[in-house]
């Protein structure tokens, strides 16, 4: 196994690694909209929260020698199902491979953000 990291994406807020490869996968925790330049929460609304998401996970990828083309599942949280058209529509322009998903709404994600993303790629 081999752990990933890179300051381009949210540090890690606990005990846990960004990423970890093993064999041919990449297995990503959960990026939430924190810009890593600030450490703070990006955008109020989904659509930007959404985005910061993609280019934290974007940036991980680019750490695990990977891209968006070779995700194979994401899992996508929600604090408000309402917010499920907005979210697509962001999401749909990154993850144009349309990989396997779920996608739920939860109580609460760290922060009070709006929306989480957690990945498994090829590398």
């Amino acid at each position: 196994m081999r752990i990933i990291s890179t300051e381009k994406a949210p540090a890690a807020i606990g005990p846990y690694s960004q990423g970890i490869i093993t064999g041919n996968l990449l297995y990503a925790s959960g990026q939430i909209p924190v810009d890593p330049a600030t450490g703070n929460v990006a955008s109020t609304t989904i659509e930007g929260q959404t985005e910061q998401v993609c280019k934290n996970i974007g940036e991980l990828l680019k750490a695990a020698g990977s891209d968006f083309s070779r995700v194979v599942k994401t899992t996508c949280f929600l604090s408000d199902i309402n917010d499920f058209a907005a979210f697509n529509g962001v999401y749909a322009q990154y993850f144009t491979g349309k990989p396997a998903r779920s996608c739920v709404a939860v109580k609460d994600i760290p922060k009070g953000v709006l929306c989480e993303i957690e990945i498994v790629a090829e590398v």
